[in-house]
């Protein structure tokens, strides 16, 4: 699974259309999120980090609610954007997320094992959580 990293506001009117996971590293103002929102039609998670999600205003939370775009704490953790605009999410922690699904684990201990071992925070854990239903 890639997370597509945006760093600035610029950045959103060249993005591909068809993103569907997005980290804004940068705080976003109501009009970058509307501007993303209208240039990736199909996006599905808006992933800002903690700091910034505290500023984001209950209106621009109701308009994504509307929209059905989940909007996440977290950070990309040791991305570097000059290498590569993507952040994958290994592989096999999306494996290791769909065993321990098969083996009946609940939901919470699933988030609880990956948020220690795969650097992903609970929100993003429970996104992949529900596309692999």
């Amino acid at each position: 699974m890639k997370i597509r990293v945006v760093s600035s506001r610029e950045e959103i009117n060249e993005l591909n259309p068809n993103e569907k996971v997005i980290h804004l590293a940068f705080r976003p103002s109501n009009k970058d999120i509307f501007n993303l929102v209208q240039t990736c039609t199909k996006v599905e998670v808006i992933q800002i980090p903690s700091s910034y999600r505290r500023t984001v205003s209950k209106s621009i939370e109701m308009f994504m609610q509307m929209q059905n775009i989940k909007l996440v704490e977290g950070d990309v953790w040791g991305h570097r954007k000059d290498i590569n605009e993507y952040y994958s999410i290994s592989p096999a922690i999306i494996e290791k997320i769909k065993e321990m699904k098969a083996d009946g684990r609940s939901d919470a201990e699933i988030a609880d094992k990956i948020e220690r071992e795969g650097k992903l925070n609970r929100e993003m854990i429970f996104y992949i959580l529900g596309k692999q239903k």
